[in-house]
């Protein structure tokens, strides 16, 4: 029988059966109503955040953990502006995002109303603008339209990347009659699409040789773990991982020898030697942006090459389409099986495993491969580890293994700074366990204070900072690409455990500078049942393991070395002061 319901009402029942479990986001004036609906939906949690890019990047890390479809709601102005470096992430990196976006009244279109994004006489374009950060935007115009329109977003969000609703306040007041849905809530808009496998198949039964698969971030998404191991039993290869999925297959020294490590800028240089000895490369989940396929580019292009997943990769190959990889990976599967298994593949040779190998430092602080050997040692199995963008992420995404039954979590598509603070929250609230956030000083000065989300909601996140008083990447780009003769980008000195400890009473929060210190304070953090800062000082001169920046620093003299606990300037480093001007 018909009922019916608010718009708002309609939306979180929607969502409720499509299994999202929360909505991230901050209140204001033209979305207060959906959270006014959220309060009285026991099975969704509306969870305030304190800048609407941490609540975007919320839920993304909860969509790219595998926890379900990320929901971020914001009100109109700037809130709504706000979320559009976050959502330009999960376009990027094409992560299900469904942001729910509030709108100034219909019968202010146009009329210089305060928070104005219609696009009429004169007025900024919501939809023109999150158009081009979406995969889907629509701007509903009538309450009877939001059955269809959120059908179709949700739909859209799950082919990989954001959908992005726009809602104005008196279209989420109205009221509509909607039919009880009479198949579990999936109609046919939400069904996985996948393509028919076949051609892979066809190439992998006729590749006279050793197979390589990079695997990517959807593998994690899509749960197709122990699909992508089925498969690569079967032809005998060995998995190579972008930066974003190093937890999707074997990981070297976890006792997997058919892993290869991780592909691209901080990668290990063997996974280029490995491709370009192989018959064939299947590309699992992953479009392999620059970042991720750096140093592959001769061997990809000398080899043959198929592809899976969610949308192409950046350099032309056979590629089959699916939103749905595990279903896609086990069907290949199914076919390579018994007789239909491919006859002429064999073992790869073996490959040794590398690593990058940045100058020797001997500054003040900790080197990064030893605060990453500290992390190795310290986690647990099952701990999520999200990193951020900079030195600090290069360093994590090469020399640290990610834990066994945990996520490991970076994002690169953009690569906006901050992002880990938000992410980490989500991926804690969507996966309820233990969290790790790495990130630099740089990134905490930027959205570090979504902290105090942690500190709100008791969640057991352990924050990281590795404080080199700096933008140290840019730092360390001063020094290769100018001469290092000035610097506009260290900081003066803050201890952000102090600190940190001082504003948020209860907080666990410390500073350490080196590593019997740091594996101190991480075995404590870890008997924390709440959320945990640890800042460990470094030093903005070392250079990170990054392939660019090690090609560049092999004519460079020995570093520059500082003996007090902040840069001093000299003729090498001379700190550009602020201007008021």
């Amino acid at each position: 029988m018909p009922r019916v319901f608010s718009v708002v009402d309609h939306i979180v029942a929607r969502l409720a059966e499509a299994g999202v479990g929360h909505i991230f986001g901050v209140d204001g004036a033209n979305i207060e109503d959906l959270y006014d609906a959220a309060y009285f939906r026991p099975d969704i949690a509306a969870v305030l955040a304190k800048h609407e890019f941490a609540a975007a990047t919320m839920a993304d890390g909860y969509s790219r953990s595998g926890a379900g479809l990320g929901v971020v709601a914001a009100t109109s102005g700037g809130g709504a502006l706000n979320l559009v470096a976050g959502l330009g992430e999960s376009l990027a990196s094409r992560v299900p995002v469904l942001a729910l976006v509030g709108q100034a009244p219909r019968a202010m279109d146009g009329r210089g109303s305060f928070q104005d994004t219609s696009g009429r006489n004169g007025s900024l374009d919501a939809e023109a603008l999150f158009g081009c950060v979406s995969v889907f935007c629509e701007r509903v115009l009538q309450p009877d339209d939001i059955v269809s329109a959120l059908s179709r977003a949700i739909a859209a969000a799950r082919g990989g990347g954001p959908a992005v609703l726009l809602m104005p306040k008196d279209v989420q007041q109205g009221t509509i009659t909607v039919n009880p849905p009479c198949n579990n809530g999936e109609s046919g808009a939400d069904r996985p699409s996948i393509s028919n496998p076949h051609p892979i198949v066809h190439a992998l039964r006729q590749s006279h040789g050793p197979v390589t698969i990079i695997a990517g971030e959807q593998v994690a998404r899509d749960d197709a773990r122990s699909e992508l191991e089925e498969l690569r039993a079967l032809l005998r290869g060995r998995v190579a991982c972008v930066p974003d999925a190093k937890d999707v297959s074997g990981t070297p020294g976890l006792g997997s020898s058919s892993a290869l490590g991780v592909t691209g800028v901080m990668g290990n240089p063997s996974v280029a030697g490995a491709v370009a000895a192989s018959a064939l490369c299947l590309v699992a989940g992953t479009r392999l942006a620059v970042t991720a396929r750096a140093g592959l580019d001769e061997a990809l292009s000398a080899v043959p090459t198929v592809s899976i997943g969610s949308a192409p990769p950046y350099f032309p190959c056979t590629h089959v389409q699916t939103t749905d990889l595990r279903a896609s990976l086990r069907m290949i599967c199914q076919e390579l099986s018994g007789t239909g298994r491919p006859k002429w593949l064999r073992v790869p040779e073996t490959v040794p495993h590398t690593e990058l190998e940045p100058p020797p430092y001997a500054g003040p602080g900790m080197r990064y491969r030893d605060a990453m050997t500290v992390l190795d040692h310290g986690l647990p199995e099952g701990v999520d580890i999200v990193v951020d963008a900079g030195n600090t992420g290069a360093a994590a995404i090469h020399y640290l293994p990610p834990r066994r039954d945990g996520r490991f979590l970076v994002a690169l598509g953009m690569g906006g700074m901050g992002y880990s603070f938000g992410a980490g929250i989500g991926v804690a609230l969507g996966r309820g366990r233990r969290t790790v956030v790495i990130a630099g000083d740089g990134a905490f000065f930027m959205h570090g204070m979504e902290i105090h989300t942690a500190v709100q909601y008791r969640l057991p996140v352990l924050f990281v900072l590795l404080n080199n008083n700096a933008h140290a990447m840019c730092v360390t780009r001063e020094r290769l690409f100018y001469n290092g003769s000035h610097s506009y980008n260290r900081f003066d000195r803050s201890d952000l455990g102090a600190g940190l400890a001082s504003m948020f009473p209860g907080l666990h929060a410390v500073d350490t500078a080196d590593a019997e210190g740091f594996g101190a304070a991480l075995a404590a953090a870890l008997d924390h049942d709440g959320p945990s800062v640890i800042s460990v000082e470094c030093s903005a001169d070392e250079i990170p393991p990054f392939a660019p920046f090690l090609a560049a620093a092999e004519p460079l003299a020995t570093p520059v070395r500082h003996n007090g606990q902040s840069p001093t300037p000299t003729k090498e480093h001379l700190d550009v002061a602020a201007s008021t001007r």
